[in-house]
């Protein structure tokens, strides 16, 4: 293989208001590329609609993943809708929602005992010395794989995250 050129952008301020532009970017990689496999991060279902405007479930496998449940505590079961979940899902759409894998039992440690584990050290890492988009990236990419929900683990895949609110990481 030869020399390869991509294209980078750097949005100036992570947030929201980069989603439409880094799922256009996402589609173009996975159209230049021939990626299949697009996971997605989403907390309220604004992400996955406007993706489920752009991706077409019958040639991608999109996967949507969502906060786990109560992640918010006992008082909010789930931030993303039941009812846009079994619309997506009725599209094609896999919509996943599982522990995250940077976090977990560590985290629930690291909050009540004020110690940090392994995994907590590298979600800090990764936010610390990248950004909180690239360490959402990686952490959907094993919450995916885990759940069984890419085929072939040899192919290349797209994910897609963000910092708070929103995409603005491919």
């Amino acid at each position: 293989m030869g020399d390869l050129n991509l294209e980078v952008t750097y949005f100036e301020k992570g947030g929201p208001q980069n989603t439409d532009k880094a799922l256009e970017i996402a589609k173009k990689y996975a159209e230049q590329f021939g990626i299949k496999d697009i996971i997605i991060a989403s907390t309220t279902g604004t992400t996955a609609k406007k993706a489920s405007e752009l991706f077409d479930p019958n040639y991608y496998n999109i996967v949507i993943i969502t906060h786990t449940y109560f992640f918010r505590g006992i008082e909010m079961r789930q931030s993303f809708p039941d009812d846009l979940r079994e619309s997506l899902n009725q599209k094609g759409f896999k919509v996943f929602s599982t522990t995250h894998a940077f976090g977990g039992v560590e985290r629930s440690m690291r909050i009540s005992l004020k110690q940090w584990g392994p995994v907590e050290i590298l979600a800090k890492y990764l936010r610390t010395n990248f950004c909180q988009g690239m360490k959402v990236c990686m952490e959907i990419a094993l919450m995916a794989s885990d759940g069984g929900l890419i085929q072939d683990l040899n192919k290349d895949v797209i994910c897609i995250g963000g910092t708070g609110r929103g995409a603005d990481t491919v």
